[in-house]
């Protein structure tokens, strides 16, 4: 069995490959924006100051961007697949974009908000309070998180948890291998709750679904920074 460490820091560098290969197509297969993604997007815009500055981390190609603007907010991308951040940069030339991981964001107090839709699937247990702490240090004080998470039925994730351990992966409860070698984290919802409370948010909205026909669905969440 690999060491779990050096495990993860190579799917983490898959990951980021995987996406490269994606970036192409990306927008013609998944790039529509669904209408509970978009209600939640513009409620947590809404919150900020009129002026006010976002983070999307996690970025992709640029998916949400055109929503940022539209609402006479700024912004920065950031993502780990150079791809995706070249095609965002062919659509919206005039937004900065960064390449980074979610583990590694060094800023501090410069956003009013921080979007991260659809990502987290991809960050294993021992890296969420990593992730959601450089969050938290993104923002100013008062400034507001969307957040989205994947979920699937629990007994899909514990069956794929157990494929992954019986393969020899040094895989814990909540995380599977997909076809093509594509990982995914599914936490509880009560273990994310507590995650975002440790890092110092409280949660004021949040709603499950809707259920996609493919048996899947993301969780919405918008919370606070807690000073």
């Amino acid at each position: 069995m690999p060491d779990r460490a050096t495990w993860l820091r190579r799917l983490r560098q898959e990951n980021a490959r995987q996406e490269d290969s994606l970036s192409a197509i990306y927008d013609e297969r998944w790039g529509e924006i669904e209408d509970t993604h978009r209600a939640f997007i513009e409620r947590f815009l809404s919150s900020l100051p009129t002026a006010g500055r976002v983070l999307d981390a996690a970025c992709g190609t640029g998916k949400y961007f055109g929503v940022v603007l539209d609402s006479g907010r700024s912004l920065l991308g950031v993502d780990h697949s150079t791809g995706h951040l070249a095609r965002a940069r062919e659509k919206f030339p005039d937004v900065p974009t960064e390449l980074r991981d979610l583990q590694d964001l060094p800023y501090l107090e410069e956003f009013d908000g921080v979007m991260c839709v659809d990502a987290v699937e991809m960050i294993p247990p021992e890296d969420w309070p990593l992730v959601l702490d450089g969050f938290r240090r993104a923002l100013r004080p008062g400034g507001r998180l969307y957040l989205t998470v994947e979920r699937v039925p629990d007994d899909r994730v514990r069956g794929g948890s157990e494929e992954a351990r019986r393969s020899g992966l040094p895989a814990v409860d909540g995380e599977i291998i997909w076809e093509d070698d594509l990982y995914h984290h599914y936490p509880s919802m009560d273990r994310v709750r507590s995650w975002l409370a440790a890092a110092g948010f409280t949660v004021d909205e949040d709603l499950e679904g809707p259920w996609d026909p493919e048996d899947y669905a993301y969780h919405h969440l918008l919370a606070l920074r807690v000073d």
